[in-house]
């Protein structure tokens, strides 16, 4: 006779960018095995491949491509996915800020951290009378520098427009459209360097402003007494 199988709970939550309400699953042990060896390599391809991996096991709803969702999903989703696999706390040691030393650690409720939206963030940007541009969410590609990195990609050229081309969905105008995927790399870049200063001012706000997971505490250092508050950002700020 086998050995029966363990009935395993399924939970729904909604997809930040799109709305879309998704069913999920716990991830199993073997599934935390390939998490927990890849964050011992502490190499952040591998971290970043063991997340995609599970969230693709784990998401029950069809036709949901974990490599084509925004990078703010892909950390909205895997955080959640956690809280219902591991437990519904995270802990993490935050730096006080009042002399930038002292480490607190501190627990916090996975279901309070939510993802922030600035007021004004928009995916369309007016080129100028006749030309507008629709700009995508940046994808898996970018996860690694733009999460556990936290690199200020937009702060180097070569980086900002290999990140804007790859993020642009489409151009157009009144009478037509350019879709990106249609050109090469090197036409997209061509493109993106006729832009003035003003126009391509428009562009890194988009990523300055789009969606981020974040979440605001308030610490107290033991040394000082002082006390502050902590914005964490990013995926990696939970697995600190």
């Amino acid at each position: 006779m086998p050995l029966p199988k363990i009935n395993t709970p399924t939970y729904e939550l909604t997809v930040p960018s799109t709305g879309k309400k998704i069913k999920y699953r716990p991830f199993l042990v073997r599934e935390e095995k390939i998490l927990i060896m890849a964050m011992e390599t502490e190499n952040m391809k591998d971290i970043t491949n063991s997340i995609v991996q599970i969230l693709s096991d784990c998401i029950l709803t069809e036709n949901v491509k974990v490599e084509s969702l925004a990078t703010f999903d892909i950390e909205y989703l895997f955080l959640n996915v956690r809280a219902r696999s591991v437990g519904e706390t995270v802990d993490v040691n935050v730096t006080c800020p009042d002399d930038n030393e002292t480490q607190v650690e501190m627990t916090i409720d996975i279901d309070s951290i939510k993802i922030q939206k600035t007021r004004g963030h928009k995916n369309i940007i007016k080129l100028d009378d006749n030309l507008s541009m629709k700009l995508r969410y940046p994808s898996i590609d970018q996860f690694v520098e733009s999460n556990f990195e936290t690199a200020e990609v937009l702060s180097n050229v070569g980086q900002s427009l290999s990140m804007i081309t790859s993020c642009i969905d489409m151009i157009y105008n009144e009478e037509e459209t350019w879709e990106a995927a249609d050109f090469s790399k090197k036409e997209l870049d061509e493109f993106i360097e006729q832009m003035n200063t003003k126009q391509f001012k428009q562009i890194e706000k988009f990523f300055t402003t789009m969606p981020k997971l974040s979440h605001t505490i308030a610490v107290k250092n033991p040394n000082t007494g002082v006390e502050s508050e902590v914005v964490l950002e990013g995926l990696a700020a939970f697995f600190s």
